[in-house]
């Protein structure tokens, strides 16, 4: 269903895009604001990855800097049959998480050190399952393709004063037409873009409660994600509210209703969609799945004691949160350990 709603969605911006072109532009206006659009979009495209992380400045780690980490990662890829993103760290306060990269090929995965205060493995495990549905789909490409046509249909509703749109015996709309034409039109494509960015964050909560083995656990990440989203700031997301479609909650504002302007669903509809696939799947809130049922165990140990039906083992995240139990060593009590353990 989702699926089938975002090409229709982008069969409307494709129809605005030739609608307003048509209008304003004519022929030539509209190949040229085309041009341009998909020229700066196409840069955008295949430097995607690399502008998006360093706008949050977030720094690569490998298995031997925080294991753990990479592990998860890489066990959740594999059962997803993804090649192994790259796994980025950002040092940010506020719980958030975002997948980039143009293609499976050239992912990264990166997760805020907010994480860490407040999610338990298992709710982590659907944080990342969740962004690595985001690879898999090639949401990342969707959102180009709905920000290049979005660009198009605000540079030609800008321009289309100039290349005679605003002149009656051109046909076109006269002056008055031409300038709520040039207002309505770009808000009117953002409005799609949005909704197709809704979308695809509802297909890759279904898909990454599927990867991880229980949409519980996404859904109590998200409760928590989204509460520290509203208390705690995110300075990068602020400075660059462009991005804020990346993050599996939004960054910038935790508001409590579906809306047009909005580029993540409610969380509570959200919360309450994987409840339900949770029940279709005979899960209750009450207990996760055994080890048997996720068919997935990559931090179970024999010593190991987990939360009730948890096969991740461990309470949760707290003091080093990927430890499997190794930092009780007094080996490793002094070793220097970052955010990550």
């Amino acid at each position: 269903m989702n699926f089938m709603r975002t090409a229709v969605l982008l069969a409307a911006m494709t129809a605005l895009f030739l609608i307003v072109g048509a209008a304003l532009g004519g022929k030539t206006g509209m190949m040229m604001a085309l041009v341009f659009a998909v020229g700066t979009n196409l840069f955008a495209y295949w430097n995607s990855d690399s502008m998006a992380l360093a706008a949050n400045e977030a720094r690569e780690v490998d298995a031997r800097a925080e294991p753990g980490l990479v592990n998860m990662v890489h066990e959740l890829a594999a059962r997803a049959q993804l090649p192994p993103p790259r796994v980025y760290v950002v040092d940010s306060d506020q719980p958030n998480a975002f997948a980039t990269g143009r293609d499976p090929d050239h992912a990264a995965v990166a997760v805020n050190t907010g994480l860490v205060h407040i999610l338990t493995r298992e709710e982590l495990a659907g944080v990342v399952a969740h962004e690595l549905a985001h690879i898999k789909n090639r949401d990342t490409l969707t959102m180009t393709i709905t920000a290049t046509l979005a660009g198009a249909i605000s540079s030609i509703a800008h321009w289309g004063m100039f290349m005679g749109g605003g002149r009656r015996d051109n046909g076109g709309l006269g002056i008055i037409g031409t300038i709520a034409l040039s207002i309505l039109a770009p808000i009117a494509a953002m409005i799609v873009q949005m909704a197709v960015s809704r979308s695809r964050e509802y297909e890759a909560d279904k898909m990454g409660a599927e990867i991880c083995g229980n949409p519980l656990w996404l859904a109590r990440a998200l409760a928590k994600i989204s509460q520290g989203a509203e208390a705690i700031p995110n300075e990068a997301a602020e400075a660059r509210p462009g991005m804020a479609h990346m993050f599996i909650v939004n960054p910038l504002t935790g508001q409590g209703m579906d809306n047009l302007f909005s580029t993540h669903p409610n969380v509570e509809n959200r919360i309450a969609a994987l409840e339900q696939m949770a029940a279709q799947m005979g899960l209750s809130s009450a207990a996760s799945p055994s080890a048997s049922q996720a068919g997935w165990a990559p931090f179970q140990s024999p010593s190991s004691s987990g939360t009730p039906g948890s096969f991740l083992g461990g309470g949760g995240i707290a003091g080093n949160p990927w430890s499997n139990g190794s930092d009780r060593d007094t080996s490793n009590r002094n070793r220097p350990r970052g955010p990550w353990g």
